[in-house]
């Protein structure tokens, strides 16, 4: 199952979790053309996989790691969201990858991370970071007026590709510790820094969704779920070992690759001196 995190471009409280995290749901959520992105991910997927059994062999006993002190009641509810994404967003979702196009749901997939463009743009004015603010104001121009409404991803095939920022980034990028790790009820994974982070998103900045009526807007929100969940049905082979430490191991090295714009020097779980696992492909 995909256990989502708690990126919030999408700011709405998904209703289903999911447990490959945000490490992979964002490859599909730039708006990258899907065979870039396919092949993208099946390399670093591998590496992953790899790495993360190793690591997991390198620790007999991950509940002792300070970065995961509640681990007995994460797997719970690891395990509960794992049963709510085989009996009910998984079905749905190979439903709808079965009959959409492939143009069309690479066209969804591109709306909906047109929409997620103001808030990269806000976080990345309140971490001053102009270049990427700029990104982020021309991406959604050009996707808008030329790809008609974001259905076409022109921003990227013309070398402007997506730079995500959320305000949980905002907050690590100013000093704010992520705390302990946390597998939340039908969010996913998660930790008090990214979870407040996840509130102010949804609640307080702006954001391109606040333009949609209801009920459409209810409706939008349900069928980017859905298009998430099916764009990463293939990468489920991926996963080997211990399900709940490869989803932990990658949600922290996504968020910190993330923060630390990609320059990050340490995995926050595996052993010092085992390989570098972080996801540079994303």
């Amino acid at each position: 199952m995909i256990q989502f995190s708690l990126r919030p471009y999408s700011r709405f409280v998904l209703p289903c979790g999911a447990s490959i995290t945000l490490a992979l749901m964002l490859l599909f959520a730039s708006g990258q053309a899907q065979a870039q992105a396919q092949e993208s991910i099946q390399t670093t997927g591998q590496r992953v996989s790899e790495g993360v059994t190793e690591s997991a062999s390198l620790t007999t006993n991950s509940s002792k790691h300070k970065r995961d002190p509640y681990e007995n009641w994460n797997r719970k509810v690891f395990a509960f969201n794992e049963s709510l994404d085989r009996w009910l967003l998984k079905p749905i979702a190979q439903t709808y990858r079965a009959i959409m196009p492939e143009f069309a749901d690479r066209g969804v997939t591109n709306v909906f991370s047109n929409l997620g463009e103001l808030g990269n743009f806000t976080n990345s004015v309140l971490q001053l970071k102009l270049e990427s603010a700029v990104v982020a104001a021309g991406r959604f121009t050009f996707n808008t007026v030329f790809g008609l409404a974001g259905v076409f991803d022109v921003a990227t095939a013309w070398d402007l590709p997506e730079r995500p920022e959320d305000f949980g980034q905002t907050l690590g990028h100013w000093g704010t510790g992520a705390g302990s790790y946390l597998m939340l009820p039908v969010l996913g994974p998660s930790n008090p820094r990214d979870f407040a982070g996840f509130g102010v998103d949804s609640f307080l900045l702006p954001s391109s969704w606040d333009d949609i009526e209801n009920p459409y807007n209810g409706y939008a929100r349900g069928l980017q779920l859905v298009d998430v969940r099916a764009d990463l049905i293939p990468v489920e082979k991926l996963i080997s070992g211990d399900r709940y430490v490869f989803f932990r191991n990658a949600y922290m090295q996504r968020r910190e690759f993330l923060i630390n714009d990609g320059k990050v020097q340490r995995d926050p779980f595996a052993a010092d001196d085992s390989d570098d696992l972080m996801l540079d492909d994303f």
